[in-house]
């Protein structure tokens, strides 16, 4: 039983006790003699004890179905006490039969007005009351928006403005995927509080969306300014890179997207789909690399932070190569992200053949081989020309090396698993 049935219990049991003795204690001798009347004193009694029910029941000490069961009570005492008799009455019966009524038109009377004013659902154990309430119906949930929205609207000049019942007017009109109210909700949101960075990076999802799925312009402006205040906003992070590979720089994309993947969680759904994405970048990255023409015999001497020298096949995998079998030379970085510093692609029939990598062909701003201290060589052999590694794909590596170091020999002699 909860403490709130023990409660009415226990103020059950102390309304019974108040009223029972009177209706079971034994009865008052009457008069023997035909005609005779009740002394005055005994109605005196009687109608001090009707002015005390009354009182009683003005200051709420009894409810109204004990005062009329007392009453009912006096009033039957005032005629036995008024009325002839030629033996003692016994009221011992009357009482008992009184008594038991009362003992269970009581229990009964406060039930029924609980459940009519009460709330009956508090009765009911916490594991029980989780499915009393039923999750709000789509229309339910609109008509809430639209009471929340109509309130903002008729809000009084006096009052102080509410950032956060705006930007959660916001938040539910783009739940709805009503993104042209979610986006003037958040336009309100932002001139109440324009250095909330969370809010700006949603504002510059749901505007987004508002353009058919574009960040160009506005959308990137707020991007920035919410990077601005907090560089490490997760929703800024991943939305500037989508920003970045919409004006095909998947250079920034990679670099956006591989500062949010240090900071999600390891093994939640955002991070898988970060790591999804930074597929997507790296592949545009190496799709996009500049094609390599065949140098002269004597090439020039590799500038300063350069790394030079040739790359080879195997005799081994000779078998194996294609002359249209596209060839990936890139150098990345030792420790951190595996984004290529530097990248060169030529078809595989100028194998063997002299490369120079240096920060003029950096994938990104950001990245540059110059910024680092050591770097891996690879060289990929990719027969279906995706820049993505595959199966099959004939592979050689050389490192760590230090930019600026010349005449290196790459050899490819290996297969990928």
């Amino acid at each position: 039983m909860t403490l709130l049935g023990l409660l009415g219990l226990a103020l059950l049991l102390l309304a019974l006790a108040m009223l029972l003795p009177a209706l079971l204690r034994s009865p008052r001798p009457a008069p023997t003699q035909a005609g005779s009347v009740a002394p005055e004193p005994n109605l005196a009694l009687l109608r001090e004890q009707k002015a005390q029910l009354d009182e009683q029941l003005g200051s709420g000490a009894i409810g109204p179905a004990q005062y009329a069961l007392a009453s009912s009570e006096l009033e039957q005492r005032v005629l036995d006490e008024a009325a002839p008799a030629t033996a003692p009455p016994s009221r011992t019966g009357g009482g008992r039969r009184s008594a038991l009524l009362l003992g269970l038109a009581l229990p009964l009377l406060a039930l029924a007005l609980y459940g009519w004013l009460g709330q009956p659902q508090a009765v009911l154990a916490p594991e029980l009351q989780a499915g009393v309430a039923a999750e709000p119906t789509q229309a339910q949930v609109e008509a809430m928006v639209a009471q929340l929205a109509k309130r903002l609207d008729q809000q009084p000049s006096g009052q102080p403005p509410d950032p956060q019942a705006w930007e959660m007017l916001a938040r539910a009109y783009a739940s709805l995927q009503r993104f042209e109210e979610s986006n003037r909700a958040y336009v309100r949101a932002g001139e109440l509080a324009p250095r909330n960075a969370q809010l700006l990076a949603d504002h510059a999802d749901v505007l987004a969306m508002v353009q058919g799925q574009s960040a160009a312009g506005e959308p990137t402006s707020l991007i920035e300014r919410a990077l601005a205040i907090d560089p490490k906003n997760l929703k800024a992070l991943a939305l500037a890179g989508t920003a970045a590979l919409q004006r095909q720089d998947p250079g920034a994309a990679v670099v956006f997207w591989s500062r949010a993947q240090a900071l999600a969680p390891p093994e939640s759904e955002f991070a898988a789909g970060l790591a999804s994405s930074l597929d997507v970048a790296r592949a545009q990255l190496l799709a996009a690399a500049p094609q390599g023409s065949r140098p002269a015999a004597s090439a020039p001497a590799a500038p300063a932070l350069a790394i030079s020298g040739t790359v080879s096949l195997a005799p081994a995998l000779a078998a194996q190569l294609a002359a249209s079998d596209t060839v990936f030379v890139f150098a990345r970085a030792v420790q951190g992200s595996r984004m290529p510093l530097a990248i060169l692609k030529f078809k595989a029939s100028e194998l063997p053949r002299a490369f120079t990598l240096d920060d003029s062909s950096a994938m990104s701003q950001e990245l540059k081989l110059s910024g680092v201290g050591q770097v891996m060589l690879v060289a990929r052999v990719s027969r279906s020309g995706n820049a993505m590694p595959q199966a099959g794909d004939l592979i050689g590596g050389l490192g760590p090396v230090k930019p600026g170091a010349p005449g290196l020999r790459l050899v490819i002699n290996s297969v990928q698993p």
